[in-house]
């Protein structure tokens, strides 16, 4: 199965999951290592966990800006080569060659094919470094649904393409609300909020229709499938479901699981997307933060219950968020008898080696480390310069002169 022998094309995922069957799959997804040995090691660790799950698809993301274009290629069609069915993420930001924006996105998808690639994910893609506003560029795509037409109208049936759905609204769409505006939610805004440092965020019912209209384009545009943003509320999920349908949505919904591995990773994510934390899993978060190892058997318990009950409401298949580990991973297949006994024989020593390309970019809000200290980002400039303030004064950093601490 791992060898690198010329392989058949991968199957379409919509034909494996519109299969009818009653056992429970899951799908697994990977991020480029900033490293030459974290690739090597994501190798290694792609294949442990292909055959330890047999994993219905993989997914490989593409970086923010473009910017591990190369490798996220690389990296998916390794995949194929090594019996996955590889689901290259394909974004249209900033993604120029010789002058033209679009061509770099047929070259990718064109070597995509000839390589045996069948599956692609369009998105619309993150700011690149430095940014924090996402703009089109001249001539090129301006959102995701322009990715998924280019792709029907250039290659056809070629690719089964999947596409992006936000249970709880896109982070852009979520608005701050005044304490006012949080007294007058509906009850559909009270069950996909959330609160974060005391303050509430909502996709607000009429940017929710919005984003739902705007899915509804992306599928009858070519979409198969929908696989989610991660979400920690299982009924945000059957909601979301529910919508689609009223929508006239009826391709399957895969939910995005984000394994719950460390404390700091899992609050600035949910504080920068806006995700709702429901209060029992924030308050017990909270309680067992200085404790790593609690954390991740924690994760393993939280992760198994959602998926029960996300497989209770009908599910065939989940699809997990790795952070490039296993560990979190393979505790919830083994709570769930999908696998077993595989979280004793999970190796994680390389975890230092796993952290994305783009995680080494810096945010506001980030601990930064340089020559004479350490200090906390206040602003990051379009040019990748640092702002920091030290001793209550605002001091900047040229790119490369700091390094993101974790």
């Amino acid at each position: 199965m791992n060898g690198h022998t010329e392989r058949q094309p991968d199957p379409k995922i919509i034909d494996l999951l519109q299969r009818d069957t009653e056992i429970a799959h899951v799908s697994l997804e990977y991020f480029p290592p900033r490293t030459d040995q974290g690739v090597k090691n994501l190798h290694a660790r792609m294949d442990r966990m292909l055959v330890n799950t047999n994993a219905l698809y993989t997914d490989m993301t593409w970086g923010a800006g473009g910017s591990t274009a190369d490798l996220s290629l690389e990296l998916a069609l390794h995949a194929h080569k090594t019996g996955h069915v590889s689901n290259m993420h394909l974004t249209c930001t900033n993604m120029e060659k010789d002058g033209d924006p679009v061509k770099a996105v047929h070259d990718a998808l064109q070597q995509a094919y000839d390589g045996g690639i069948r599956n692609i994910v369009a998105l619309r893609g993150d700011p690149p470094e430095g940014e924090k506003e996402w703009t089109a560029t001249e001539g090129g795509f301006s959102c995701a649904l322009d990715l998924v037409k280019y792709i029907r109208k250039t290659f056809g049936d070629k690719f089964g393409i999947s596409v992006a759905g936000y249970p709880e609204g896109h982070p852009n769409r979520i608005s701050q609300l005044s304490e006012e505006e949080v007294a007058k939610m509906s009850e559909a805004e009270k069950g996909r909020c959330c609160t974060h440092d005391g303050v509430t965020y909502v996709c607000k019912d009429e940017d929710y229709k919005k984003e739902m209209d705007y899915l509804k384009e992306k599928v009858d545009a070519g979409g198969d499938f929908i696989i989610t943003q991660m979400f920690f509320d299982a009924e945000v999920f059957k909601t979301f479901v529910n919508d689609c349908r009223t929508w006239g949505i009826t391709c399957p919904v895969v939910p995005g699981l984000m394994c719950i591995n460390a404390y700091p990773g899992f609050k600035k994510m949910t504080k920068f997307c806006k995700t709702r934390v429901p209060k029992s899993l924030e308050e017990r978060m909270d309680a067992i933060k200085d404790d790593a190892d609690a954390v991740k058997k924690f994760g393993v318990e939280f992760g198994a219950e959602i998926s029960r009950n996300l497989l209770d409401s009908g599910v065939k298949i989940l699809h997990f968020y790795t952070l490039n580990l296993e560990k979190v991973v393979y505790g919830i297949t083994d709570e769930l008898g999908i696998t077993s006994g595989l979280i004793e024989k999970s190796e994680e020593s390389d975890a230092k080696d796993m952290v994305a390309v783009g995680s080494a970019w810096a945010r506001a809000g980030d601990t930064v480390k340089f020559s004479t200290g350490q200090g906390v980002v206040k602003e990051i400039k379009s040019d990748g310069t640092a702002v920091v303030e030290l001793d209550g004064k605002d001091v900047e950093f040229a790119k490369g002169s700091y390094e993101k601490v974790f």
